[in-house]
């Protein structure tokens, strides 16, 4: 009888792994959502913070993170895996405290949001929105390097990758309920609507609405993250890095030598910049330009449901044309139907919005090409580093890649509230925005994302060097390191 590869032994994921595997990225992102989507305009309509600080807020956070993430990534990497699992355990311990700071961000307490309390307001959303960050790590550094010791097979890890943004996904949708549903009507005093300068009725954002769901919100993604804990395994049982002075210094190095992991990670970066600043911007051109709330659920239906039609053959189209090859001209799709929206500005608003749908579900049949296998090329990067130098830090590595997101986050922050800035939006309670406001926000919350993607599809042609023949040479060598590893008694099976 012939032996099974190495690989083979630490492989074989059934239905429940996936499941359990997606549900974890799931519960995130049911509260990761409420930031990405919600956040922004809260801050400005409820607790009445100006763009300006709102984006200085956001990067200092992200400095922050900037420290706090490597030291995540550092723990995961060096501290003794016990019976819990060396990445699995964390899903349970970040379960409580990701649910209360998610919380936490939404509550308005006494005072806060009202004139006079400007100071209070503002420490209050910076130290809540910096906690929730903070818990927010402690489950994705860990969750991230989670598949490198659930299997080594490449096409499973390809697998994995489908799921995680199916999960992702999934967490994604149940807040845009919020986003529809959380306005109503601005009447004066006499009880009648009140009429903005495009002929259209202004709604502002109800803050009953958004506590509610975002409670809901929190209790589901605590629970899912129980659930998930119990539903993931650890296949690879790995020794703990020592700790060694100068060994997180070097791992970085190593990361930052490596072309792949260097390109995918500023992909990956453009790519939540891009993701973060449509979700956070369309809450207001849905909100004040259209005046059509409905099209926040209905543009992330187009933006999510190629995703049921991918799920089926994607695997199978990478691991016969490349990672690189399909998610390069995925890209270009997307960005190609953002300029399409950008040339068509001028259009009546109540045409254009079912263009802009349209263009939308293109844009999302372009993402999804590379939100599916994003973190399947991760994990190549890694594999290709590991092999060049025989060093393996999962958790310091996506304590990098995460810290890159981050950047991304602020690069979308800026980009949202530089928008809001340059186009002179009127945050004060009871603002209407001008006309000429209004266009300049279409112009932007257009071309920024266009450009965003087109700068992605070049990265990935030029810069990238992970083709199919070379990741499947890179296959062959992974074999061959982890027998050295198993014999050399590094990793046990």
């Amino acid at each position: 009888m012939e032996e099974q590869s190495y690989i083979a032994r630490t492989s074989g994921l059934k239905t429940k792994d996936y499941l359990g595997y997606a549900m974890v990225d799931a519960a995130g992102c049911l509260v990761f959502a409420l930031v990405t989507t919600l956040l922004q305009k809260f801050y400005t309509d409820i607790f009445h913070l100006s763009p300006l600080f709102i984006m200085f807020m956001f990067v200092i956070a992200r400095v922050w993170d900037g420290i706090n993430d490597p030291i995540m990534g550092r723990i995961a990497d060096t501290v003794k895996p016990g019976r819990l699992g060396r990445y699995r355990k964390w899903i349970l311990i970040a379960a409580l405290p990701l649910a209360v700071s998610a919380v936490l961000m939404f509550l308005k307490l006494p005072g806060i949001g009202e004139e006079g309390h400007g100071f209070i307001t503002s420490l209050y959303a910076t130290v809540t929105y910096i906690f929730f960050g903070m818990a927010y790590t402690v489950l994705q550094i860990p969750y991230g390097s989670l598949a490198s010791v659930v299997t080594t097979d490449a096409h499973e890890r390809s697998q994995l990758s489908v799921w995680r943004s199916i999960g992702a996904a999934a967490g994604s949708i149940p807040v845009l309920l919020i986003a529809s549903f959380a306005y109503a009507d601005r009447l004066d005093a006499a009880g009648g609507k009140v009429i903005g300068e495009n002929g259209k009725v202004i709604t502002d954002m109800q803050y009953g609405p958004v506590i509610a769901g975002v409670v809901i919100m929190a209790v589901c993604s605590f629970i899912m993250l129980i659930v998930a804990f119990f539903l993931n395994k650890e296949r690879v049982k790995t020794k703990p890095q020592a700790k060694q002075p100068g060994a997180a210094k070097k791992a970085i190095a190593l990361l930052f030598k490596n072309r792949a992991f260097v390109v995918i990670t500023m992909v990956s970066m453009l790519l939540l910049a891009g993701q973060m600043f449509t979700q956070s911007f369309y809450t207001y051109l849905f909100n004040d330009y259209f005046h059509a709330n409905w099209m926040n659920l209905a543009t992330q239906a187009c933006t999510y449901s190629p995703m049921l039609l991918f799920m089926f053959f994607l695997p199978k189209l990478t691991r016969k044309r490349g990672k690189k090859e399909v998610t390069m001209v995925g890209m270009t799709l997307a960005a190609a139907a953002n300029l399409v929206l950008f040339l068509l500005r001028g259009m009546e608003p109540s045409v254009l919005m079912w263009i802009f749908l349209l263009m939308n579900l293109v844009s999302g049949f372009g993402l999804t090409t590379l939100v599916m296998q994003l973190w399947a090329m991760v994990a190549d990067a890694i594999d290709d580093i590991e092999v060049k130098t025989g060093s393996r830090d999962d958790g310091t590595a996506c304590s990098v890649f995460n810290v890159f997101r981050k950047v991304g986050q602020v690069l979308a922050a800026i980009c949202v509230n530089g928008a809001l800035l340059g186009m002179d939006y009127k945050y004060e309670k009871g603002a209407v925005q001008t006309l000429a406001n209004l266009k300049v926000m279409y112009d932007l919350g257009t071309l920024i994302p266009a450009i965003m993607f087109g700068v992605m599809a070049v990265l990935l042609l030029f810069f990238y060097p992970l083709s199919r023949k070379k990741t499947e040479e890179l296959q062959l060598r992974k074999e061959e390191k982890l027998k050295e590893d198993v014999e050399d008694g590094r990793v046990e099976i």
